[in-house]
């Protein structure tokens, strides 16, 4: 796994992924800064923002059921 530690790159990437129909994870775990100088509140923010691009493109997000599936997960 790549560490990408500027939110710009960050983003970037997150559109990449999405617009090559690939997976993204997102989460304060990777990164606490929302925006440029901007803290993010909750990992919310950063969930939503990735969903509302993910919409954009035309994909839909998945449901906790199929991320697990797609990973491989047990519940």
């Amino acid at each position: 796994m790549v560490y990408i530690r500027c939110w710009t790159f960050r983003n970037g990437i997150m559109y990449a992924a999405v617009a090559l129909g690939g997976h993204i994870r997102v989460g304060m775990e990777d990164n606490v800064m929302y925006s440029k100088g901007v803290l993010a509140d909750s990992n919310a923010q950063f969930v939503e923002r990735a969903a509302r691009v993910i919409r954009e493109y035309g994909n839909e997000v998945a449901t906790p059921a199929e991320a697990r599936e797609i990973l491989g997960l047990t519940k």
